[in-house]
């Protein structure tokens, strides 16, 4: 499975999630020897604010983790992951139709909108997503079941925040979220620096602003019945096909057309075509003798 997060380096979009679910698997892989799942290459790409750095931070976890798991043997059967650098509009069109799992996963409410996920879908990507920015939308026209919900929603985040969050409890309380967060202290994927990701581990269990601690777990349920899904291709190719079948809501003429009479209440202006005069010979260009460089010139007098 092509699993892929392309988007902007953000905390909010909380990459590092995705990063904590990688770690995951490989501890289970490590800890189980034998251990049956859906192969997976996590492919990653994006830019981060010259001056966001935890950001920066984010992008040399993942690559430091993509060096360890990479050269592992007892996982690389299982599991790659990769960064994409310098990621463009260029290599988003071999990114986009490859892709089987689209990761949308920011925190419920701090997404605007996003578009990135609409492209996904129309190239038959399944989603992994929160209930944030077009998601919603997204889920609504493609079906419920045929995207893989998981996290709070707008409502509830709100409420936890109010209520009280304390993402130590999270920690503390779970036995895999703790040790993906242990190895990455340990230095494991620093060469045996504890210090190069001491401030994301920090951030999570002392601040965690964008609660991946309490997303975590169902975070993981909904990506083991990823791969249950995926297993059965059938199944998968069919949710693929009406991903992309019922997806027409995202087009650009309909984006447009709504802006047109919503927003920019303009009306189409009609506009009368040309078209060229057809010879009797139905050639509209012909070999009218050779200019310096030998080519041929067009009989504009036909045209």
């Amino acid at each position: 499975m092509f699993d892929v997060q392309v988007k902007r380096i953000h905390e909010y979009k909380r990459q590092h999630l995705n990063v904590l679910h990688i770690i995951t698997l490989y501890n289970r892989i490590k800890n189980t020897p034998g251990l049956e799942m859906t192969p997976r290459i996590f492919v990653f790409g994006g830019k981060a604010a010259p001056g966001y750095f935890m950001a920066k931070r984010i992008i040399k976890l993942i690559n430091s983790v993509a060096e360890v798991i990479n050269r592992d043997p007892d996982v690389r059967n299982l599991l790659r992951v990769y960064f994409v650098p310098n990621y463009n509009v260029k290599i988003g069109h071999i990114v986009y139709p490859m892709t089987d799992l689209s990761e949308q996963i920011s925190l419920a409410g701090k997404e605007a909108s996003g578009t990135g996920n609409m492209k996904f879908s129309m190239n038959g990507a399944l989603t992994i997503g929160t209930l944030d920015g077009a998601n919603v939308e997204i889920r609504e026209e493609v079906g419920a079941d045929n995207f893989f919900l998981f996290g709070m929603n707008v409502e509830e985040v709100m409420g936890l925040q109010q209520a009280g969050y304390h993402p130590m409890d999270y920690y503390q309380n779970n036995e895999e979220l703790k040790a993906a967060l242990d190895l990455i202290s340990s230095g494991h994927f620093s060469h045996g620096d504890r210090e190069l990701f001491r401030p994301i581990v920090d951030s999570l269990l002392y601040d965690d602003q964008y609660m991946l601690l309490a997303d975590y777990q169902d975070y993981i349920d909904c990506q083991q019945r990823v791969g249950e899904v995926f297993a059965d291709q059938d199944r998968w190719t069919r949710m693929s096909i009406l991903n992309v079948a019922r997806i027409g809501k995202f087009s650009s003429d309909r984006s447009i057309k709504e802006y047109s009479e919503k927003i920019w209440q303009v009306s189409p202006f009609p506009v009368q075509l040309k078209w060229p005069r057809i010879p009797e010979n139905g050639v509209l260009f012909k070999d009218v003798g050779k200019n310096r460089d030998g080519r041929g010139k067009p009989d504009v007098e036909n045209y």
